[in-house]
């Protein structure tokens, strides 16, 4: 670190020894030693401020690097439709039955049709019993109970 050698080492203590002299050199030596302590503990706290910064600094990268990773996932990825979009059909079809308070006749239910399906409704209507046959099966095959109704 201050590379001392041996006899510059030797040549400080010879100095020290006539300068001091052999009575106070031990609480010469101490408050040395006291010195040397207090050093090495204040270059601990600042290596460590520096340890502490470097990996706020490499944490805060590595989150900029999962951000862009999770948007470039989420673009990636087909989008749920939001609450609002799955109960606009809901609420169109309640205003065909009438409101909410409302009930109707045995008579106008019974009369009542159901609208004409789409394409793709009656296609999602056909897939729901045989999804609900598969996972009958998949009960089945692990001895699974059926699910509460």
């Amino acid at each position: 670190m201050f590379d001392i050698g041996a006899s510059e080492l030797l040549m400080v203590i010879i100095v020290a020894v006539v300068v001091i002299g052999p009575k106070d050199m031990p609480m010469a030596m101490r408050t040395a030693g006291r010195w040397i302590g207090k050093m090495r503990k204040i270059s601990g706290h600042f290596r460590a401020g520096v340890d502490a910064m470097v990996r706020e600094a490499e944490l805060e990268e590595m989150e900029k690097q999962w951000r862009a990773q999770n948007e470039a996932i989420m673009k990636s990825t087909p989008q749920l439709p939001s609450a609002e979009e799955m109960q606009a059909p809901i609420a169109s079809r309640q205003g065909d039955a009438g409101s909410v308070g409302e009930a109707k006749s045995p008579e106008a239910a019974a009369t009542d049709t159901p609208a004409p399906l789409s394409g793709e409704q009656s296609a999602a209507q056909d897939e729901a019993p045989r999804d609900a046959k598969e996972q009958q099966s998949r009960q089945a095959e692990l001895n699974l109970p059926p699910p509460p109704p």
